[in-house]
Formats: C-alpha cells, sequence, structure tokens
C-alpha cells in the first residue's frame, strides 16, 4: 500500500466519479468504490510515497494552503501501466505550481516521495480503477467518456494511508 496526499473534489464533482465508479462496476471492472472498504473518495493525489509521517508532513507544509481552491477541468481518460484507469484534469500553470510547492516542501524536509510524483513527470488524475481487465478497457473507456468534461473545484486536502487507517486533513 501507499501513502497519499490528496485534493478532494467538489460535492458535485465527487457524486459525478461515483456515479462513473458505479458504472464501471456494472460493466465488470472493480472500481475505487470497492477499495479499503469503500473509505476511498474521489481526489486527485499531488504526493505519494510507500509511508508518511504525519507530524513531518504537518511541519513540511506549514503555512501552506494545501486545499487551495484550484478549478480542475478533467478533459481525458487514460491509462497507466499495469491497467490503471484514470481521469485526467488539464494541467493548469496553477495545477502544476501548486504540485511543485508540495513536492519541494516535502523532499526539503527529507521525505522521499515516489519518483513519478516529481514535478516534470507527475500526470495529474483521479484513479477510477487498479486493475482494468484487458477485455473490458474499451467499454471502461466509453463510460469514462460519458462523463467527459467534467468540472472540479479542490474543497479539502488530507494525507492518507488506509492500510495503517490514517487520514489526516490538511489546511
Amino acid at each position: 500500500m501507499v501513502a497519499a496526499l490528496e485534493l478532494y473534489l467538489d460535492p458535485d464533482a465527487t457524486r459525478r466519479i461515483r456515479v462513473l465508479w458505479e458504472a464501471l462496476e456494472v460493466e465488470g471492472v472493480q472500481s475505487m468504490r470497492s477499495l479499503w472498504e469503500q473509505r476511498h473518495r474521489p481526489h486527485v493525489s499531488l504526493a505519494v510515497a510507500p509511508r508518511f509521517n504525519p507530524e513531518q508532513v504537518a511541519e513540511a507544509l506549514r503555512g501552506m494552503v494545501v486545499a487551495a481552491p484550484l478549478g480542475l477541468d478533467f478533459q481525458h481518460a487514460g491509462q497507466f501501466v499495469g491497467r490503471v484507469l484514470w481521469l485526467g484534469p488539464a494541467p493548469t500553470p496553477e495545477l502544476l505550481t501548486h504540485q511543485r510547492m508540495v513536492y519541494e516542501r516535502l523532499t526539503a524536509a527529507g521525505i522521499g516521495l515516489a519518483e513519478h510524483y516529481q514535478p516534470g513527470r507527475w500526470v495529474p488524475h483521479c484513479t477510477l480503477s487498479m486493475r482494468v481487465p484487458n477485455a473490458l478497457m474499451a467499454a471502461a473507456v466509453r463510460r469514462c467518456l460519458e462523463v467527459l468534461p467534467l468540472t472540479a473545484t479542490v474543497v479539502g486536502a488530507a494525507l492518507t494511508d488506509h492500510a495503517r487507517d490514517i487520514a489526516h486533513p490538511l489546511p
């Protein structure tokens, strides 16, 4: 399992993504709804690590508004190696700058982050499914396209590690 610094979406966008999770389940694709005893909520991760020390992260981000009211415009569906399906917001300068600031503060504090979250490599995304069966990928992508475009506003942030039952809200 991994720990993540997550940005949460406004209620309407959250509802629409949860409806998409349900539609994927109907197609036979295990969505994020099914993971971690349904504690998962739609989000965009700014940073990921094998583990986080909540106090160390809070200190590194002191004085920063992690839950900046960024506007997100989800315009595309994508797939990562390993059959991970996601919706992607446009990588606006504001979003990329915000993620870079978070990344730089965490790494300056000696917090080791996943390599693919480095600025310039990070792909902003909201994961929908971790393992889409190859035979169902086309149907899953069609379901995703039915909800796009989707606009959202960031309304909250938290440090999470579901394996360790950690969910610390961040400012």
